[in-house]
């Protein structure tokens, strides 16, 4: 059977739903075109919770996550990364439920040192909402464990859309936040995005067996493996689409998105230019092209 990159999703916000035995999910009324319906939250396990991903801070959502957890006990509140669709809501969580938050570590966490470099000298963020005053409760590194009373949750650190992003595995079931989404693919956005690091993530999820991943947004993904495999083959794809446009003369980022991302609509152009900037920073770290001048967000790039 063909893998389907776009299955359809329409849930109720606030609704719980149980999409197997112990793990359901709530969805946030945060509906964008960053977000398509809006953040996925999952409430894990039956005799003590865990709750990965609460949200952006949102009254009815924490009021929708309550009714969900009832009585239950949170063993702890977890954060794929510093969004502000995924992490705000973990504090206002945590203050009614009494449950730390865990995750990687602050909003600066997790990045590679080129992206570190490229911070210190300025490139900033581009716009996608990072959540600057997160602070967990609880690190966790990578290969991880944290046991509740009737589940396991082991984290993967998996940079790429985020520095300090985790995955979280269940058994052979994958909360796997934004780096895989289930209705469109990642937005990498330097410096807190970082390519070289997402294909890598991506690679190493390639690597394990899998029957579903649970993602921070869109439908559950029934088939792993092959949704891996078309994420990764779109990036190659549009790697081979830059480089065909950088034949014609060196470009920024922004001209090569026009150029690219010829079906996207004006309000998401700034986004695809981000990515398309950390396709650049990709390629200049394989030695393939250039930038002309000092590296910066609207530095033009040359083929080498």
């Amino acid at each position: 059977m063909a893998h389907d990159p776009h299955p359809p999703f329409t849930p109720t916000p606030g609704d719980v739903v149980e999409l197997s035995p112990g793990i359901r999910r709530i969805v946030a009324n945060n509906p964008s075109p960053m977000t398509y319906r809006g953040t996925n939250t999952y409430l894990i396990g039956t005799r003590d919770l865990a709750v990965i991903d609460p949200g952006p801070r949102d009254p009815k959502h924490l009021a929708a996550l309550l009714s969900g957890i009832g009585s239950a006990r949170v063993a702890a509140i977890f954060v794929t990364h510093a969004h502000l669709d995924h992490s705000p809501l973990a504090r206002d969580l945590s203050a009614e439920t009494g449950a730390p938050v865990v995750a990687f570590s602050d909003a600066l966490g997790g990045r590679s040192a080129v992206m570190q470099r490229l911070a210190a000298s300025g490139l900033m963020r581009g716009g996608e909402g990072v959540d600057a005053s997160f602070q967990p409760d609880h690190t966790l590194s990578d290969t991880d464990r944290f046991d509740g009373s009737d589940w396991s949750l082991t984290a993967l650190h998996t940079p790429g859309h985020f520095g300090n992003h985790l995955c979280f595995a269940l058994e052979d079931i994958l909360f796997c936040g934004d780096l895989v989404m289930g209705w469109a693919t990642s937005l990498v956005s330097p410096p807190d995005g970082d390519l070289t690091d997402f294909m890598a993530s991506c690679r190493r999820l390639q690597g394990m067996s899998w029957s579903t991943f649970h993602s921070g947004h869109g439908a559950p993904i029934s088939d792993p493996a092959g949704r891996l495999d078309w994420l990764i083959q779109h990036r190659l794809n549009r790697e081979t689409s830059l480089l065909e446009a950088l034949q014609h003369g060196a470009a920024t980022s922004g001209d090569l998105a026009k150029r690219v991302y010829t079906d996207t609509p004006a309000t998401l152009m700034p986004a695809a230019t981000r990515n398309v900037l950390a396709h650049m920073i990709d390629l200049y770290g394989k030695n393939i092209i250039e930038p002309v001048q000092e590296l910066t967000a609207d530095t033009a790039f040359r083929l080498l």
